[in-house]
């Protein structure tokens, strides 16, 4: 019976002691707060993102998720640079649609067919100047 309280009594130690420690030991604390987890952007600020950028991202878990500012950043990021590729693919087709049209009817194509009113328009002036002078 002495064994047995002596175990009992050993426990009760054991547990309050692990009790403090865990709950704290005032400014001491043996388990200091743990820091908020940032996000830290893994984007490559310096080049044009590629899908194993986009793949490779994490976002770090809060209580009710994601933060809504790290992801904001991320998806305003993507699409900045899908606004910019568009821009650049558009830019892209106009200038092969520009060096097909030229290649299928030659150099002089657009001066061929270039409206009469364009040629009338840049005439008149000069007549109109000319027979100011005249006068």
């Amino acid at each position: 019976m002495v064994l047995f309280l002596f175990l009992v009594i050993a426990l009760v130690v054991v547990v309050g002691a692990v009790t403090l420690a865990v709950v704290g030991g005032g400014e001491r604390a043996a388990l200091p707060d743990v820091a908020a987890e940032r996000f830290t952007d893994p984007l490559p600020p310096d080049r044009a993102l590629r899908r194993a950028d986009v793949e490779a991202l994490r976002f770090p878990l809060t209580l009710r998720g994601y933060r809504m500012a790290d992801v904001d950043d991320a998806l305003g990021r993507l699409a900045a640079e899908l606004a910019e590729r568009d821009a650049h693919i558009a830019e892209l087709e106009a200038a092969l649609a520009g060096a097909q049209a030229t290649a299928v009817g030659g150099p002089g194509l657009l001066k061929k067919h270039a409206p009469a009113t364009m040629t009338q328009d840049q005439d008149t002036p000069k007549d109109a100047a000319e027979e100011e002078n005249g006068r």
